[in-house]
Order: structure tokens, then sequence, then C-alpha cells
């Protein structure tokens, strides 16, 4: 099992990259998030890899954190949905929108992606909601921007805030999406955040 390649970046090509590693190139299929944020060719790149094997062909699978390369294998465990279609549902939304639009049941996004219908997608939001949380999603968005730190009560009135919005009407997914932008800070309340929620989710 090859669970990172470090190199040269030889080459981007319109599906994946070519990582030059102990003078061997290796052809390394990425998703479009992946290939927006490369370095300029000749620079060093890590990139963490899931080999496929099969008789006919061994193909690799790139990404830059280990925690894209976690959710691209728990989209592998979806049946029907193999390496290709778990790399386009990654090229059409970073792993962050992929959480809230399972979490939100949003089917609709999921099946933007090429080859991803919505009777896949639905089974896809079936057969992962119970892997990741509510909580997990805000945590590590909050880790990536420094927002609301591990362990305060941020994440609960977040929580409290989404079945406020549903119950107004608005899908799960769209106050998600709003709340995600918000940062929570000592001493809001839930109204509070309800009222900025609401103004986010006019910009959306």
């Amino acid at each position: 099992m090859i669970s990172y390649i470090k190199g040269t970046l030889a080459g981007v090509m319109e599906d994946g990259i070519v990582l030059d590693a102990g003078g061997i190139g290796y052809h390394i299929f990425v998703p479009g998030q992946v290939l927006d944020a490369l370095p300029p060719v000749g620079e060093t790149l890590k990139i963490h890899t899931y080999l496929q094997v099969r008789e006919d062909a061994m193909t690799l699978f790139g990404f830059l954190t280990q925690e894209d390369l976690r959710i691209f294998k728990l989209l592998l465990g979806v049946s029907g949905i193999g390496p290709k279609g778990a790399l386009a549902v990654l090229s059409v939304m970073t792993t962050d929108d992929l959480r809230f639009a399972i979490l939100g049941e949003d089917a609709k996004a999921i099946a933007r992606a090429p080859g991803i219908g919505n009777k896949t997608a639905q089974r896809l939001i079936l057969e992962l909601k119970d892997k990741v949380s509510l909580d997990e999603a805000f945590e590590r968005k909050a880790a990536h921007t420094q927002e609301t730190p591990a362990g305060s009560g941020g994440n609960e009135i977040k929580n409290e805030a989404v079945l406020a919005l549903t119950a107004l009407g608005y899908s799960s997914s769209e106050a998600l999406k709003a709340l995600n932008g918000i940062e929570v800070t000592d001493g809001m309340d839930v109204e509070t955040l309800l009222k900025l929620a609401l103004k986010q989710m006019s910009f959306l």
C-alpha cells in the first residue's frame, strides 16, 4: 500500500498530475479541488494516495490531506460508487461541503457530480449519514478557520439554530451552510445566531 508520494510536480493534466519521485513519474488521478490548489510545476508536492489494483491495471488516486483521503475511502464504501465516481463527487464539492450536504440530506448537490444520479446520491446520504456528525463538521471548519475553540458551546448553539431554521421552512443544507460561515463568540445566544444566519442566507 502506498500511503503517500512526495516528489516534484512534473506535469498537470485535465484529470490528474505526474509526480516525479526517485526518477519515476507517477500518474495520479486527482479531483478538481486538488488541481485548483497545486503549486507551480517544478515545485515539491506531497500527495496522499489510494492505490486501486485490478487484473488489468493499477491506478493511483491522490489528495492533499489525509482527511480528504479518508472521505474518499468512505465514498468507496457506498454501493455503486467506485474510485472514479468518488473522485467526481470530490471534484464538484470540498469534503466540508460534502459533509454538510450529507447531514442536510441535499441529494441534489451531490448529484451534480458527473455519473452520480439522484438515486445514487440518496443512497450515499443514507449510507454515510451515521459516519459523519454535525459536531465534527463544525469542529473541522472551526479548526480550518481558527474560529470556535474545540470544547466550547458553539456547536450546541449551532445545533439549536439548525433546528430553528428548519422549523422556519429552510432546508437542513441551507441552514448548515449559513451557520458554517458564522463565528460563535462568548455570550452569543441562539436568537442572535439566528439573526446572523438569516442575514447570511440572504447572500447565499
